[in-house]
Order: structure tokens, then C-alpha cells, then sequence
């Protein structure tokens, strides 16, 4: 179904891609049909391998963000003994945020994601939408540079803390971006992609974007894995799970590295060198598939 080497490739693709925003989706489905491997978004086998890198990345994304976690839920706890989010406790305003921000892409995802993976399953349609993918992120840095609440941001960045200016985005912001990831069902937009120009369309800087989108998607991304356990661990799981655990390794791996290489790349970058990758990737490949078919 998958040997050790492909489930050690789509480990390490998973591992850079879910925290790139290039969409790991969209990777994970042109690359089999690039290489010539007989593997299928919509194979049960595959699906079942996904579980094992998806949870092994979101386990990295825990413990990278660990000390930072502790604090939300703490905050979190707090608030809900006060019965109150208070003003001057950033932790619980922030963790409250990131609530909102989950429900409704969960939602969305519990819905939508079946059929979407079924309509969207083809690698010619992922390459398209990783063009498109290119176009959003580049568009969103343009929007970010023009964006009608310049003072926010200011004042934003005037607070030293990084939570502490994650916590003054409004309650609809907070939606917004988190709902946002959603388009991240669809092969070949990224998750990631999509919650950063989000964030910046909001008035966030690139780096407080980023750290955003990192601690929406531990949530999202854990609770999906675990959810789909059962399959890994049930039939369909029969013959995979010695490549889905190294596939998870090596996205454990990778996903530290891109994690920590993304945080200190977006201090002083933005995301427009991966909207050139994604929409020069997804022309090329649209038309490589279009002269193949």
C-alpha cells in the first residue's frame, strides 16, 4: 500500500508543508501522481496514514507552544472561576479568542470535509488551487499594506508582548481568522496560508500572523487526528501503520524545524516568497497535467 521509503517522504512533506503555507493537502496529492506511486487522497489506507503525520505534527505544535499553552489555559480557567474575562488578564482574552476562532472551522470541517476531499481529490484540481493558494497570499500582503485600520495595528505593535497584542483582536477578527482556515479542506489552499492573510488583512504584522495560526492549529489539527484514531487503529489501518509511524516521525521532525524556522523567518519577512512558490508550482503543474491528460 505504502512503503517505509513513501511514508518517510510523506512524512517529511507533511512535516514542512502543514506549517509552510503551501498546503500540505495539496502537496500530499500531487506528489503520488508526480512520482508515479498508485496512492489516492480518498484511499482508506492513506487516509489512515494522514492520521499518524497529522497528530504527530500537532503533538510538535503542543510541546513547541507548551509553556505558551499553559498560560492560555490557565487564563482560560481563571475566567471561568471569575466568571469573567478581564480586561488586564491577557492569557484568558487570548484563550477565549482562540475558542472562537476554533468552533467554526470545527464545525465547517465536520460538514464539509468528506465531500469536499471527494470532489477536490484530483491532483490537476490541487494544482489549480495551489496557484490560487499563491494569489491569496499575495493579495493579502497587499491588502495588509493598505489596510483601513493602520492606527490598530500601531497601537498593536506598540505592546511589547506578542499575546498581549493577539489579545486585542476584536471577537470578529478572532472568527474570521479561525473560520478562515477552513478553505484549508481544499486541496491545495493551505490552512496555514489562509489564517496568516487573515490575520494580516486583520491588522496583525507577519510574525504575530504566524504565531496566530500556530495556536489555532494545535487544536484543529489535534482534535482531528484523534478523532480518526479508531481508523488507524481498525482495519483500514491493516498494512500501513509500520509507514505511519515512521511518516510520523519524520513529520515530527520537520514540523520542528519549519515551526522554528518560520517564526524567526516572519520577524522580518512576509509571505509573498511563498505565493511566488505556490502560484510558479501551480502553473507549472497545471499545465505539465493538462499536455499529460
Amino acid at each position: 500500500m505504502i512503503s517505509y521509503l513513501q511514508g518517510a517522504i510523506l512524512g517529511l512533506l507533511q512535516g514542512i508543508a502543514e506549517p509552510f503555507p503551501i498546503s500540505s493537502l495539496g502537496h500530499g496529492v500531487i506528489l503520488p501522481r508526480v512520482a508515479g506511486w498508485d496512492i489516492h487522497q480518498n484511499d482508506k489506507f492513506f487516509l489512515s496514514f494522514l492520521v499518524a503525520t497529522h497528530l504527530a505534527t500537532a503533538l510538535v505544535l503542543l510541546g513547541f507552544f507548551w509553556n505558551d499553552w499553559k498560560r492560555i489555559v490557565g487564563g482560560i480557567l481563571r475566567s471561568l472561576k471569575q466568571r469573567e474575562i478581564r480586561a488586564d488578564d491577557p492569557d484568558a482574552q487570548l484563550g477565549w479568542r482562540l475558542v472562537v476562532g476554533t468552533i467554526p472551522v470545527g464545525i465547517i470541517g465536520l460538514l464539509a470535509e468528506k465531500p469536499l476531499r471527494h470532489v477536490f481529490a484530483s491532483a490537476p484540481s490541487a494544482a489549480a488551487f495551489l496557484f490560487l493558494n499563491g494569489v491569496m497570499l499575495f493579495a493579502a500582503e497587499r491588502l495588509r499594506r493598505r489596510a483601513a485600520d493602520a492606527r490598530a495595528l500601531a497601537a498593536m505593535e506598540a505592546t511589547a508582548d506578542a499575546d498581549a497584542r493577539l489579545s486585542k483582536l476584536t471577537w470578529r477578527q478572532s472568527a474570521a481568522i479561525g473560520t478562515a482556515q477552513a478553505i484549508g479542506l481544499i486541496p491545495g489552499f493551505s490552512r496555514s496560508g489562509a489564517t496568516m492573510s487573515a490575520g494580516l488583512v486583520a491588522g496583525l504584522d507577519n510574525e504575530d500572523a504566524a504565531r496566530f495560526s500556530f495556536l489555532l492549529a494545535t487544536p484543529i489539527i489535534g482534535a482531528a487526528a484523534l478523532l480518526k484514531i479508531p481508523d488507524l487503529l481498525g482495519p483500514d489501518g491493516d498494512g500501513v501503520r509500520g509507514p505511519a509511524l515512521l511518516g510520523a516521525v519524520c513529520a515530527a521532525v520537520t514540523t520542528f524545524f519549519a515551526v522554528k524556522f518560520l517564526l524567526r523567518f516572519f520577524e522580518t519577512n512576509r509571505l509573498t516568497p511563498f505565493a511566488y512558490y505556490c502560484m510558479a508550482a501551480g502553473a507549472a503543474l497545471t499545465v505539465a497535467f493538462a499536455a499529460g491528460a
